[in-house]
């Protein structure tokens, strides 16, 4: 190709890139720095080709240029490049290459072979942001990876437990007493949860039998919360500062949402019943 031909490809790139058709920019991008790699621009390019790629969610592209990006970022400098390495070897499980790319952001990782499990403390997280959003709050793993701690609504097919991909661009905040906690929007389902989410209906004369039904399903692995904790929010206050103060629990008749093997429900409510039989009762869900 001509210098002017590729003048007119790398124009084409960026007009589509501008637009967001990420399709119509990842392939002239790639085919420019592959053509020249070492460009004095080439490391623009290859960060811009991944990027693009990952977009699409193709993430076998966006960690085969990912990678050529991060090789000509400078390290500990909190290039982008490797933040976006990290995200695409992470979910192609290279876990070597994973290790490195956040270490060439300038963070730090535990050694090892295998998956990157760190407390990296917790975090709100959008499932599903292009459909229903539902926000949970989830424990960060690594600095892409978060094990899901809410129960997620029933609607939303979401289950507690689950491991998913998230970016790392905040999208929205929540602040809750005084601290404020970045949204990040999901990339992807990362490891799926076995544990089902009933709903049943429990009636608990005092917050506290509302908490140690909580603490009771806690202590098993599990998890159990009122219904009544959920906020329905359109997309720009969900993308928005949320005020979410400590949530206190409500007493009296209520639904909760439960997440643990459906043979284990009733023995764990009933246990729980049992120790305040004169305060505590529950329905069994209705079969379908």
């Amino acid at each position: 190709m001509s210098r002017e031909e590729d003048r007119a490809l790398l124009k084409a790139a960026y007009e589509a890139f501008e637009s967001e058709d990420w399709s119509r920019a990842s392939e002239p991008l790639e085919r420019l720095v592959r053509r020249h790699p070492d460009h004095p621009k080439a490391g623009v390019w290859w960060y811009d080709a991944a990027l693009a790629y990952k977009f699409q969610r193709n993430w076998a592209k966006a960690y085969e240029l990912g990678r050529e990006a991060a090789a000509r970022a400078d390290r500990d400098a909190q290039d982008p490049a490797y933040w976006n390495l990290g995200i695409a070897a992470t979910i192609m499980e290279d876990w070597a290459t994973a290790r490195d790319a956040w270490r060439g952001y300038g963070l730090t990782v535990p050694d090892g072979d295998g998956e990157i499990v760190a407390d990296f403390g917790v975090a709100p997280i959008r499932l599903d942001p292009a459909g229903g959003g539902e926000v949970v709050w989830a424990r960060r793993l690594c600095p892409t990876r978060a094990r899901v701690l809410n129960v997620p609504t029933p609607e939303s097919g979401r289950r507690f437990g689950e491991v998913v991909v998230h970016d790392g661009a905040p999208v929205g905040e929540r602040e809750v007493n005084g601290q404020t906690f970045p949204v990040f929007d999901e990339l992807l389902l990362f490891r799926a949860s076995a544990l089902p989410t009933t709903t049943v209906h429990v009636r608990a004369e005092t917050p506290e039998d509302v908490r140690a039904l909580s603490a009771h399903f806690d202590e098993h692995g599990y998890a159990a919360e009122p219904a009544s904790g959920t906020r329905i929010l359109c997309s720009c206050c969900s993308e928005g500062t949320v005020s979410q103060e400590t949530y206190h629990q409500v007493a009296g008749g209520q639904q909760v949402n439960v997440a643990a093997p459906a043979d284990e429900i009733t023995p764990l409510m009933d246990a729980w019943c049992a120790a305040a039989p004169a305060r505590r009762s529950w329905t069994p869900p209705t079969a379908p």
